[in-house]
């Protein structure tokens, strides 16, 4: 039986995992599929090396790159060693420097780094407990990010797309487009190396295009959730046109948080024979969303929202519907506002080559790992780990020494 860590564990840290057995290298062998942008003369740190201080350092709660290296400085020998750091001439391995980082996030190719990192986060057997999952098909939300920081000059900021899993929030992929308007051409290049066979994939009315929910049915065999507005507008006149006065309210669901309180009810009714169905393609159910939000000091405010599934009635209950349309909207809160708040991604002004992107993908893999293990407050769980290196080597596996109780 292995030895038990030499560090004390934090409260925090003890209640996630445990780490599954196979679980040690996992991420050094994904980490390795991406190509070293740098000339073979004069390398002296591993790539791998180097991503797994960018890793450890961000999963710390590290925001910028001088943080990162910061993080690496503060890493023991052992540590080091146990990244490939090689010994400099006086026989200490030093760790890399600002210059150093910051070129190769710059140089790095981003769709490997994402591949690799999306591909890692995918494995489910990042823990041996089962997670709880409300819904009983797997769902994947499509959205979008500006990382609005980065611009620099005459150039715009960085828009990423991406696919994020509704429970637990974890990306599976992610693609830069150069606007938001371009984020329908990136859709399916998304989407298209996921298996999605059986699962509901949600985006909003700025990916409701025919063709693409087409493909998503018919050749991936998946099932979508599409908010119609006016940018379909003979569906959304259909679908506004449905008798829904005569329809009883399926489902409603109220919570707080955030500092508001919101309520929502849910209708569906069966399309595919009312007025000779939806001009919509594989649309099974139409739905109609209301939502009530009370923030404190502030007025209410009301919003309705349709949308079309290709999920029939025997498929999914209201309350799933529902609980799919949801979890979309909690993206927002479970991805792009940890980002924000907790990495400071909003305010982040790095801006050169590949770089804006891979400190988004590095935030995605430890927001994606924590959550996996369980962690419910990604700021708290950060904190815990930050007070010493050898908490972040546990977090990724990379040694076979025990993370957590139960390993």
């Amino acid at each position: 039986m292995p030895a038990a860590p030499s560090f004390p564990v934090p409260a925090v840290l003890a209640k996630l995992g445990p780490l599954h057995e196979h679980d040690t290298g996992r991420l050094c062998a994904h980490l390795r599929r991406v190509p070293d942008p740098r000339s073979r003369r004069g390398r002296w740190y591993p790539l791998v090396g180097l991503l797994l201080i960018c890793a450890c350092a961000v999963v710390s709660g590290a925001r910028t790159i001088t943080e990162i290296t910061e993080w690496g400085q503060r890493a023991t020998t052992t540590v080091l060693e146990q990244f490939g750091i090689r010994r400099h001439l006086p026989g200490r391995r030093r760790a890399p420097s600002h210059a150093t980082l910051t070129r190769l996030l710059a140089a790095l190719d981003g769709d490997a780094l994402d591949t690799a990192i999306g591909a890692y986060l995918a494995e489910r057997d990042h823990t041996d407990v089962g997670g709880t999952v409300s819904s009983p098909r797997p769902a994947i939300a499509v959205d979008g990010k500006a990382l609005s920081g980065s611009a620099h000059r005459q150039q715009r900021h960085r828009h990423l797309l991406s696919a994020v899993t509704h429970a637990p929030t974890v990306t599976l992929a992610q693609r830069e487009v150069g606007a938001k308007t371009n984020e329908t051409a990136a859709f399916r290049p998304l989407l298209e190396p996921l298996d999605l066979a059986g699962a509901v994939v949600t985006f909003d009315a700025l990916h409701s295009v025919k063709d693409q929910v087409r493909w998503l049915v018919q050749e991936k065999k998946a099932h979508y959730i599409a908010v119609i507005k006016g940018n379909q507008p003979t569906a959304s006149a259909q679908v506004k046109a449905l008798p829904w006065e005569q329809v009883p309210v399926a489902h409603t669901v109220s919570g707080t948080g955030h500092g508001r309180r919101e309520s929502r009810s849910v209708k569906a009714m069966a399309i595919a024979e009312n007025l000779g169905g939806i001009a919509f393609p594989e649309a099974r159910l139409a739905l109609r969303i209301h939502r009530r939000r009370q923030e404190s000091g502030k007025r209410q405010t009301r919003e309705t929202v349709y949308a079309v599934t290709s999920l029939d009635t025997h498929q999914a209950s209201p309350a799933d519907l529902g609980g799919y349309v949801r979890g979309h909207w909690g993206i927002e809160n479970s991805s792009h506002h940890v980002r924000d708040v907790v990495f400071a991604e909003d305010a982040s002004t790095v801006h050169t080559g590949s770089a804006p992107r891979a400190m988004a993908a590095l935030r995605n893999l430890a927001i994606g790992r924590l959550r996996l293990l369980g962690a419910d407050n990604i700021a708290k769980t950060t904190r815990a780990i930050r007070d010493a290196p050898e908490h972040a080597v546990w977090i990724w596996g990379i040694t076979d020494s025990p993370l957590l109780p139960g390993t």
